[in-house]
């Protein structure tokens, strides 16, 4: 049985491009979700962090250097993720770059379960 193929980026938005960042991603979500073979796609802003895995986690009160966000992106094949990548780079490349402090980090592989 073939297992999915899935990615994580990791952006780190310019605290001074949060909205533009988010405005432009729910465009680039809703046209990510009809690339073909997508299976799903989420983005996460990070709010919380843990401090003692005792406790709950703590809210981030205040913005160092840049604002993380994460994205996940469930393809039923390689081939069709590869594509849909491509799609990515050529469509959204340039104008997320300029939101970033540094270009995103992408980590992909087969789901595991």
């Amino acid at each position: 049985m073939e297992k999915n193929f899935c990615e994580v980026k990791l952006f780190q938005v310019k605290p001074s491009k949060l909205e533009e960042f988010e405005k432009l991603i729910a465009v680039v979500a809703e046209e990510q979700k009809q690339q073909k073979g997508c299976i799903d796609i989420k983005y996460m802003k990070r709010f919380y962090v843990f401090d003692d895995i005792k406790e709950q986690p703590r809210e981030l009160t205040r913005i160092v250097k840049c604002v993380k966000y994460f994205s996940y992106w469930d393809f039923d094949n390689m081939e069709n993720y590869s594509s849909a990548t491509h799609w990515f780079f050529e469509k959204y490349s340039k104008e997320i770059f300029k939101l970033l402090i540094m270009p995103f980090d992408i980590n992909c592989g087969y789901s595991i379960y």
